[in-house]
């Protein structure tokens, strides 16, 4: 009996919330039968596409880009639509990135369709880097990434500096262990 309750309870609960997309996409006539524009962008240039429209007196219509705070069509930017009897289109370019809404309106005064579009901030460019060709030896490991070979002088110039530190820190210990002594 409780087995047979929650498959109830639930079951009303999973219906209910498939009919919920149902019912948003019945009570907007629009969204049921979909879009007539096809909006695309490329960089920052935003293009409209449609077959909705017919020609009237020479003129396909007009289509708009709204941005976020403009609330009608007079305010966007407007652009005469260009075309065939097959297809129209129209196209801004130089647009900010941002969230706009395409409108377009067709030549006896009826909206072929609205949609929302983003535009994105450009990538930033890449960084080309040249690189040099590696060393004909490769790595010289044990030598310190050396590969100069030095004259006898400096290397004469070098001994002696490092058998002179050798002396000195031996003298220091050997005074420092018998301090009377020189």
């Amino acid at each position: 009996m409780h087995t047979s309750h929650l498959i109830r309870r639930h079951g009303l609960t999973v219906a209910a919330a498939a009919a919920v997309p149902l019912a948003l996409t019945a009570a907007d006539p629009a969204a049921a039968r979909g879009s007539g524009i096809s909006v695309s962008t490329t960089g920052s240039t935003v293009s409209v596409v449609t077959s909705a429209c017919t020609q009237i007196n020479g003129s396909w219509g007009t289509a708009a880009l709204l941005s976020g705070s403009q609330a009608n069509f007079a305010q966007g930017r407007q652009v005469a639509l260009s075309g065939t009897g097959v297809s129209q289109s129209a196209a801004w370019s130089n647009v900010s990135p941002g969230t706009y809404t395409v409108v377009v309106m067709c030549a006896n005064n009826t909206t072929a369709g609205t949609q929302s579009v983003i535009v994105a901030r450009p990538a930033p460019p890449t960084i080309s880097s040249t690189s040099s060709p590696s060393p004909s030896r490769g790595v010289m490991g044990g030598l310190g990434g050396a590969a100069r070979d030095y004259g006898p002088v400096t290397m004469g110039v070098g001994a002696a500096l490092v058998g002179g530190g050798v002396i000195s820190a031996a003298w220091f210990l050997r005074r420092r262990a018998k301090p009377h002594r020189l």
